[in-house]
């Protein structure tokens, strides 16, 4: 058989049935996806890989849950994708007493030039500012937004990757970035 020519939902009804290679080819399609959407979220690589491989592990032992009728598959890895990320977030949340780890943090790891302390409390306070301004964002934009600068996907990626039309992730990247604009220029960010 096969299973690179199979739709998602004909690989989900071969996971049903303990096919291990349905699992595989789904998981060809869409761990790009899945990781990047952790790595967002996250800002650890280690941690999305780990977040991404339980996400596989569940539709494996959790297929059944799976209901066509309410989302496309690649919707409900992503769903599974983020509310894993969303239960590690808040056990390192714990752990750190109480300092959050988002996938915002990206801008974190920027390379910056630190000559002085004003500098780089300006630079603190333009990260700040960002993050902010992100989370404004609605989900859909955020998640194009994020795939596209930290994922490194192509608008033709994402739009696959979602399965959503060219033009709407197009669009919601625009959106997002003139939304972004009008926030930080409401901050005074240069």
């Amino acid at each position: 058989m096969n299973y690179a020519q199979l739709n998602d939902e004909a690989l989900i009804l071969l996971i049903t049935h303990a096919q291990p290679q349905a699992l595989h080819e789904l998981y060809q399609r869409y761990h790009r996806l899945v990781f990047s959407l952790a790595l967002n979220l996250v800002g650890d690589r280690a941690t999305a890989e780990e977040i991404t491989i339980d996400v596989f592990l569940k539709v494996w032992d959790k297929v059944n849950t799976y209901q066509p009728n309410r989302a496309k598959v690649s919707s409900w890895l992503t769903s599974i994708a983020r509310y894993r990320a969303i239960d590690v977030l808040r056990q390192q949340r714990t752990r750190l007493n109480g300092h959050h780890v988002g996938w915002n943090d990206h801008l974190l790891h920027l390379p910056a030039i630190r000559h002085n302390p004003e500098e780089a409390a300006d630079i603190t306070l333009r990260r700040e500012q960002i993050r902010h301004a992100v989370a404004q964002l609605p989900p859909e934009q955020q998640q194009a937004l994020g795939l596209a600068f930290f994922g490194g996907y192509t608008h033709r990626e994402i739009a696959d990757e979602l399965d959503t039309p060219l033009g709407t992730i197009k669009t919601r990247i625009r959106l997002a970035l003139q939304k972004l604009r009008e926030l930080l220029a409401d901050e005074k960010i240069g």
